[in-house]
């Protein structure tokens, strides 16, 4: 009998699936949108209508999508996959030619009802077509060369087109959710490392042309690099929106000053305070015990999808689920390093607490697969 037929037969069906969901991941997405929902009624000074109940709203279609995805048997979505990456490929070829500009970039495709981004849509049938990739393949050759160029090839053609738009977060979140799913479906550890190394030396060759005849860049992106480095060098221009940041984190202390209290956000001195910077004005309003509860709430939905990816038996299964997790890892990782000046801002939303609508869909839907590969799984009768 085939891995496929003992599945099919060992799994739960109709009604039933409601009853093998991981009903502790269901409620730890609940409590994280939940603090979303709070901080979003907060930064608008208590109107529901301005962020809070639109985010609602996509939250409650959004958890649709969860069950819906979740009903859908695994095997299904392995099928699914090679198709589900080659449409996102043209919605992401659409954007170029059809996309909405946004704050300066083109990002948005335009359904009436709301505006698609195809990029986030990307972060998951990226994932998806990887470990249908090596499912396929035999483990044994996984790391030879030929091999290993087909997915760094699915893996840059969205990088660039989305860094074409321009979205370097997005971007920077594509590449590294796509080398999870290569590290973890066992390509040896040697490509990484010469992969890190010329990254490396590019860095140290960047800063080493400074002032010389073979300069990299061009002065004004040295400008920008020294401000990241050192936001008070120009705190009104590049780098302001580090410093007000900072100085909300800062003034939360351990308890912080009180729901609906934070000045940083009720003054409009913190930017983006609805979308990229939330994490501030919570610290702010909650202070570090405030902060540390949603971290320690990621890290718990972190460990559910580890322990059911170590669970199952299907390579798919595992290899999605784990380049899915890793993917809302780097989403808040990225976003709080972000926020606390150890990154440069590239525009990567907090996952189910900042407002917006694409995000906020793809990641329900990526944990709707999480939990077809937690139903499907087999199970002994």
């Amino acid at each position: 009998m085939s891995y496929l037929e003992y599945s099919l037969r060992t799994v739960p069906s109709g009604p039933a699936k409601l009853l093998y969901m991981n009903w502790g991941l269901i409620l730890l997405i609940l409590a994280v949108a939940s603090m979303g929902f709070l901080m979003l009624y907060s930064v608008s000074g208590g109107n529901m209508a301005r962020w809070a109940e639109p985010q609602m709203k996509r939250f409650g279609l959004g958890m649709a999508i969860l069950f819906f995805v979740a009903m859908v048997p695994i095997h299904i979505w392995r099928n699914f996959s090679v198709l589900a990456y080659l449409g996102t490929l043209v919605l992401l070829l659409a954007v170029e030619f059809f996309g909405v500009v946004g704050m300066g970039a083109q990002r948005w495709i335009d359904l009436g009802f709301m505006r698609l981004q195809p990029s986030e849509l990307m972060k998951i049938t990226l994932v998806m077509v990887l470990a249908a990739y090596y499912d396929w393949l035999d483990v044994t050759k996984v790391s030879k060369l030929q091999y290993v160029a087909l997915p760094v090839v699915m893996i840059l053609i969205p990088v660039f087109l989305v860094l074409g738009q321009p979205d370097l977060g997005t971007g920077l979140l594509l590449l590294l959710g796509g080398a999870v799913v290569m590290f973890v479906a066992g390509v040896h550890w040697a490509y990484f490392a010469v992969v890190i190394a010329t990254g490396v030396g590019a860095v140290y060759a960047v800063f080493a042309s400074r002032g010389t005849e073979w300069q990299l860049l061009q002065d004004y992106q040295y400008r920008r690099i020294d401000t990241f480095l050192d936001p008070s060098q120009d705190p009104l221009g590049a780098g302001y929106h580090i410093t007000q940041s900072k100085i909300a984190l800062g003034s939360g202390g351990w308890t912080g000053r009180g729901f609906m209290e934070g000045t940083q956000s009720r003054l409009n001195f913190l930017p983006e305070k609805h979308t990229d910077f939330i994490f501030t004005t919570l610290a702010e309003e909650f202070g570090f015990l405030g902060g540390i509860s949603l971290l320690a709430l990621y890290g718990l939905i972190i460990a559910f999808c580890v322990v059911s990816a170590l669970r199952t038996r299907d390579r798919f299964a595992s290899l999605m689920i784990l380049g899915i997790t890793s993917a809302f890892f780097f989403y808040f990782a990225v976003n709080m390093a972000m926020v606390m000046g150890l990154a440069p801002v590239v525009g990567v939303p907090l996952p189910l607490v900042s407002y917006g609508g694409s995000a906020m869909l793809v990641i329900l839907a990526g944990f709707g697969l999480i939990q077809s590969a937690h139903i499907h799984r087999p199970r002994s009768r």
